[in-house]
């Protein structure tokens, strides 16, 4: 049948004008979105969270392992990134203090008196965070790791040789081929990683930043145990056949080849890696001493006193910090002995009966397969216990979820007994509560309520998950983690839990006391390695002695301050800040204040130094009063 001219007509001149108005906008979007990606990347950003972004990014953009760790592109087509590892050479940290250099600058020339509340304080936190990068350029061998800010980048607790197996196990997600691939790509990229984490090593002995000598004989054991089984049983395989085995978009044939490629590139590329710096680690042990203290380094005295400052966000000195954790030492160790005598513990030392109690059955776990399904099992049931009941005294919850996993088992030799790992920004990986079972003994039930309370709700979880669900903030005060913040909120929620009714068990409570003394005691060991230069022997017979803790754990912990200087100081600081804080805002407010109104104020502004927090919490107080 034929068609009518005007009907032909009239088809044309509807399809001609629609077509041409779908090319126009794609041609304004496309302007646009040139134009945003100009201003956010090349030119002046249109608004001042436009430029902490851009800064962030770019920062980010030279962080595979970082971008993997967010989780927020991982297999996406903006993924450029997974199948590559983050650069750890020398050239890559100079690199990054220029970069933080030019990001000062850039923030400088917006004008603050334009900028809204929220954009101010971020300004203010964002500045004070670039401004420690550059600082850092007075001591070259500080390492800015947001694990583990350290002079000595391969040590016994962070490093290559531990930290990129780890988060190839457990934040490498493989969705199907092309995730595969790159994880393929990334156990051949331990080569040049390696290469680059030699270079910085030798880098730091020329300056004379050696760690000492049981660092070096801990990381060789360690990297020598990790290379001793064939690469079949190596967990960079089994975990990497596991995560394939579930991915059923791979078929069955392709599934084979790629774990037949991924245990040629572990023997071939990998172990080889792992021998070259077992090499050089055992040529430096040579030259190694037993000074553990930071005071040795170039210029040590001024750095432990910049690198505390860094930590606990505070313009204490290491002398006030000593000051302070002896009289909490003293504090804490009358609390405790009123409990013990009101169980009938009489004439020993407080830690003599924490050491006692530790080994009671009563409190303990069998040391085996089922015993420590168990453990994970209470740990479980405490978490979500808490999870319950939480919202009586935090108003801002979380729909994120936490799980309770065992620590793989070549990380639990030297790793605490527990640590917290943030969920990823885009939900697809919950958050996990990592629980270190290489001796049933190290979880102690009147412990454990404390632990989780640290780790998961009310602690890290749940602050962390509750930042990265933030409103009209820029990234970057959703995720870094100011560690006074960060650890003195974990601490605080400890207490919390306590005065909410949830240890009210007079030995679960001593559990809280104790773990409370163990970041006391912290403030005097610290400081007493890295500015009085203490031995370790000497500060690891302190800790037995005020804490009762087993001898296994006292000893990890003081070798982590040591090579972690200062780091430890910051949860006991936090967690008094937090609390004068609070203690400030009832006497301002009395019956106005609301503990819920409080946390919500110091959760929903996220990370920040204690010192900003501070102006934060006294400006909530001036405008609730009214002045």
């Amino acid at each position: 049948m034929r068609m009518r001219a005007d009907e032909k007509e009239t088809d044309f001149i509807w399809e001609v004008p629609v077509k041409k108005y779908f090319i126009g906008m794609a041609l304004i979007i496309i302007l646009a979105v040139g134009i945003w990606t100009y201003k956010l990347f090349l030119g002046r950003p249109c608004s001042f969270n436009h430029a902490v972004e851009r800064i962030t990014l770019q920062s980010l953009m030279g962080d595979p392992e970082m971008l993997t760790y967010l989780g927020f592109i991982d297999n996406t087509l903006l993924d450029f990134h997974s199948g590559k590892l983050t650069d750890s050479s020398p050239a890559h940290e100079r690199e990054s203090r220029e970069m933080a250099k030019k990001g000062l600058v850039l923030l400088q020339g917006y004008d603050r008196s334009g900028l809204s509340r929220q954009e101010q304080l971020t300004d203010d936190i964002f500045s004070r965070y670039l401004r420690d990068q550059v600082e850092s350029e007075r001591f070259p061998y500080h390492l800015n790791n947001v694990n583990c800010p350290t002079p000595y980048p391969v040590n016994q607790l962070f490093g290559v040789q531990s930290e990129v197996p780890a988060f190839l196990e457990s934040m490498h997600r493989i969705t199907g081929k092309k995730s595969a691939d790159r994880y393929i790509q990334r156990l051949r990229a331990f080569r040049v990683k390696f290469d680059q984490v030699l270079e910085s090593l030798r880098m730091r002995e020329a300056m004379k930043a050696i760690p000492p000598r049981f660092v070096v004989t801990k990381v060789i054991n360690q990297m020598e145990s990790f290379i001793a089984a064939p690469p079949s049983e190596n967990i960079l395989y089994t975990s990497f056949a596991a995560k394939i085995d579930a991915c059923r978009t791979i078929d069955r044939e392709e599934r084979e080849k790629l774990k037949k490629q991924a245990l040629q590139d572990i023997s071939s590329t990998v172990y080889p890696a792992y021998g070259k710096l077992i090499a050089y680690m055992k040529d430096l042990k040579m030259k190694t001493g037993t000074d553990d203290g930071v005071w040795k380094l170039p210029d040590g005295d001024a750095y432990y006193a910049w690198i505390l400052r860094w930590h606990i966000t505070t313009d204490m000195t290491p002398e006030s910090v000593h000051e302070l954790g002896l009289a909490e030492v003293k504090r804490i160790e009358s609390e405790m002995r009123e409990i013990l005598q009101s169980q009938g513990y009489t004439g020993a030392p407080v830690s003599v009966f924490m050491n006692r109690l530790a080994k009671e059955k009563r409190f303990l776990y069998p040391d085996t397969a089922p015993g420590k399904e168990q453990v994970l099992r209470d740990y479980e049931a405490i978490v979500r216990e808490m999870e319950a009941g939480v919202k009586s005294f935090i108003a801002t919850g979380t729909d994120r979820k936490v799980e309770v996993k065992r620590l793989p088992v070549f990380k639990e030799a030297t790793s605490p007994t527990a640590y917290y790992n943030p969920p990823s920004m885009d939900g697809g990986r919950p958050g996990i509560f990592y629980v270190n079972l290489r001796n049933t003994g190290d979880q102690v039930r009147f412990g454990m309520r404390t632990l989780a309370y640290h780790e998961a709700v009310p602690g890290h979880h749940t602050q962390l998950a509750i930042a990265m669900d933030l409103k009209g903030v820029p990234m970057f005060r959703k995720v870094y983690p100011f560690t006074a913040y960060v650890e003195g909120w974990a601490l605080y929620a400890e207490r919390l839990a306590w005065e909410q009714g949830y240890q009210d068990d007079p030995f679960s409570n001593l559990g809280r006391l104790q773990a409370e003394m163990f970041r006391a005691v912290r403030l005097v060991v610290d400081t007493g390695i890295h500015r009085k230069k203490w031995t370790r022997e000497r500060a690891i017979a302190y800790m037995l002695e005020k804490t009762g803790m087993s001898v296994t754990d006292v000893t990890a912990e003081i070798e982590r301050y040591i090579v972690m200087p200062g780091q430890a100081c910051a949860y006991k600081i936090g967690m008094i800040k937090l609390l004068e804080y609070r203690e400030r805002m009832k006497r301002e407010l009395g019956s106005r204040f609301d503990i819920r109104k409080f946390h919500d104020l110091i959760l929903l502004n996220g990370s920040m130094p204690l010192d900003i927090l501070d102006r934060v919490i006294s400006g909530y107080i001036e405008k609730e009063k009214g002045l």
